[in-house]
This record gives structure tokens, sequence and C-alpha cells, in this order.
């Protein structure tokens, strides 16, 4: 999908796809929330770059697909922020809905939420 390594590791996760039902407001979300830069693949696709780089070239670390409606419940998608609370407060700028306020864990703090299309997110940092 991607080519996210120049040398493939077996097992590792190279790329994820979200579901959205507006792939503009998708964009708007997380273009504003995180920094996020897309690719159109046409009507129904958007791969998107989180800023990650192999060899020197960013590449595209996953897409949105338009569906009809979201399901819920599947594995948690958990990103890392050196800045927890500039990013809660971007998440909610851009749209987002806090499910669950930052708190601590072993190892760190975090929160969740869920972007306009209703996938729940985590946003974690080790300070």
């Amino acid at each position: 999908m991607s080519g996210a390594s120049t040398k493939k590791t077996r097992h590792v996760i190279d790329y994820i796809e979200l579901a959205a039902t507006d792939l503009a407001a998708a964009k708007s979300f997380y273009g504003a929330a995180f920094g996020w830069t897309f690719n159109d693949y046409g009507p129904e696709y958007v791969g998107f770059e989180d800023g990650r780089t192999i060899d020197g070239e960013r590449v595209e670390a996953g897409g949105i697909c338009k569906v009809a409606q979201v399901t819920t419940g599947g594995p948690l998608v958990i990103l890392f922020s050196d800045g927890l609370e500039p990013t809660l407060a971007a998440v909610r700028a851009a749209g987002g809905t806090i499910t669950k306020e930052i708190f601590s864990f072993p190892g760190g703090r975090r929160f969740q939420f869920t972007d306009p299309s209703g996938n729940e997110l985590g946003v974690w940092s080790d300070v």
C-alpha cells in the first residue's frame, strides 16, 4: 500500500484506514487538529500523510474511505503527542468530541475523542 519502508518488516502496522461519512469534513478535521496533508484518489478515498518520513521522503500513513455509516467499537488508534493539552485544544477546536478527558496511565497520560464521523481515537504523551 504505502510502501512505508524501503525494507519490509513482517508484522508491523504499515498503513491504517479510517472510515468517514464526509471526506471533506474528515480532511478539514484531521488537517486542523493534527496538520495532516492529503492525497485525493477519487470521490471515495483520500490518503493522508502525518509527517512521517522514510529515507527523508514523506510517506502516507493511511487513508480515509467514504462510507454511508461508521461502525464503532473496532481497534482504538492512538496517536502520540509531545504536548497533550495543546493537542486536546486543537481536537476540540477542529470539531472533535472528547470522550475521555486527560487521564494518567502507567507510562504517561492520554485522552480519547471522536471525529466528526464517529471514529474514536486516542492521543497519548509520556510527559
